[in-house]
């Protein structure tokens, strides 16, 4: 059967790898690819030296977006997804799941401006750990983007922490 655009039908036969496309075709292109996950977090915190709401303690639902670019492998896969959350369960979270920032962050004002930047520079950090580290990929972050509400964020881009 011939595919048409837009056509309702049911598969007729399930693609096979070695059969219907060869291990050859997976990868599409080598070029340079984003992709991003989202996770949220709900923590305290509260500001110092600010004379507003937020220089006492209380507390947010978070949620940040990271922007990881790449090279797609032999399978056309740049980053799994997977992975994204590997090291967000294992290199961060924990770090900010449930916690007082003041506390759990480095000595810093817990504000999303600085936030973000950590959290940039410990995503960079785990993309060169061995364990996630494929020198033909070039993963690496691209930005980071943390929403403090819904309609408030700061965000890290690659350019700006190298200063390119």
């Amino acid at each position: 059967m011939t595919f048409v655009p837009g056509e309702f039908r049911i598969v007729d036969k399930l693609q096979k790898l070695g059969e219907d496309i060869p291990r050859s075709k997976l990868r599409y292109h080598q070029r340079r690819v984003l992709v991003s996950k989202e996770f949220t977090f709900d923590a305290a915190h509260h500001l110092h030296a600010y004379d507003g709401k937020c220089k006492n303690l209380h507390g947010h639902t978070y949620k940040v977006v990271f922007g990881i670019s790449g090279i797609p492998d032999e399978l056309g896969i740049t980053l799994d997804f997977g992975t994204i959350k590997e090291i967000w369960k294992q290199e961060i979270e924990g770090y900010l799941d449930h916690q007082y920032l003041n506390e759990s962050l480095p000595l810093m004002n817990t504000t999303a401006e600085n936030m973000v930047v950590w959290l940039y520079e410990q995503m960079e950090q785990a993309l060169q750990k061995d364990a996630y580290r494929s020198p033909e990929l070039q993963a690496r972050t691209e930005f980071v983007r943390l929403y403090e509400t819904p309609t408030s964020y700061a965000e890290a881009r690659r350019e700006w922490m190298n200063g390119e």
